[in-house]
C-alpha cells in the first residue's frame, strides 16, 4: 500500500465534529431522549467527542455507548449465541430513545447494516440516525448516513485510513492506494 494522500487533518476532523455535533442538536431540536452509541473501534472515540461536544454547546451531557457488531456480521462463519452482546455497553435502555449510531468510515453498508441488527437485538428504539466521519461511497445496500463529516469519492482500489490520537498518537484521515 502507498500513502496516495492526506484528505483530513487534525483541524478538519475537530471542525467536522464540531459541524455534525451542532447538526444532531438542530435536527433533534436539542438532545433529550437521545443516545450516541459508536461502532468498535474508532467509532466509539468518535461517539466520546460528539458527546464532548455536545456538552460544550447545550451544557447537557448525553449517554454514550459502544457496540460491537462483530457477531452480528454476514461474513462470519459460526456464531456463538453466547458471545452475541459481549463487548457492547449501552448505557441505558434504549427502547423509545433516539440513538445516534457513529463510525469513522461508511462504504458499503454492510458495518451499518450489523450494527442496526445489534441495536434491535437491545431494544426498540424510537429513531436510528448515523453519523459518520467519512463517507466513501459503494454502497451495496441501502443505507444512507443522516451527518457526515466528509463525502470523499473513492475507487474500489483505495482504503480510507482514519487514525484517532487514542487509538494511533494522531489525527489524521488519509487515502492509500492498494498495490
Amino acid at each position: 500500500m502507498i500513502n496516495k494522500s492526506v484528505i483530513m487533518d487534525e483541524a478538519a476532523i475537530r471542525r467536522a465534529l464540531t459541524r455534525i455535533a451542532h447538526e444532531i442538536i438542530e435536527r433533534n431540536k436539542g438532545v433529550e431522549d437521545c443516545i450516541i452509541v459508536g461502532i468498535k473501534t474508532r467509532g466509539i472515540y468518535l461517539a466520546q467527542r460528539l458527546v464532548e461536544r455536545i456538552e460544550l454547546i447545550e451544557n447537557v451531557k448525553v449517554p454514550v455507548g459502544e457496540l460491537d457488531i462483530t457477531f452480528y456480521r454476514d461474513d462470519l462463519q459460526h456464531k456463538s449465541e453466547d458471545a452475541v452482546l459481549q463487548g457492547s455497553q449501552l448505557p441505558e435502555q434504549i427502547t423509545g430513545k433516539t440513538v445516534i449510531l457513529v463510525d469513522d468510515v461508511l462504504y458499503t453498508g454492510r458495518t451499518v447494516r450489523a450494527a442496526l441488527d445489534a441495536l434491535i437485538d437491545s431494544g426498540r428504539p424510537r429513531m436510528i440516525q448515523l453519523a459518520v466521519l467519512v463517507d466513501r461511497g459503494h454502497r451495496e445496500l441501502p443505507i444512507r448516513p443522516d451527518f457526515v463529516g466528509k463525502n470523499v469519492p473513492t475507487a474500489r482500489t483505495e482504503i480510507v485510513d482514519v487514525q484517532l490520537a487514542e487509538v494511533d498518537m494522531m489525527d489524521i484521515v488519509s487515502i492509500r492506494q492498494l498495490l
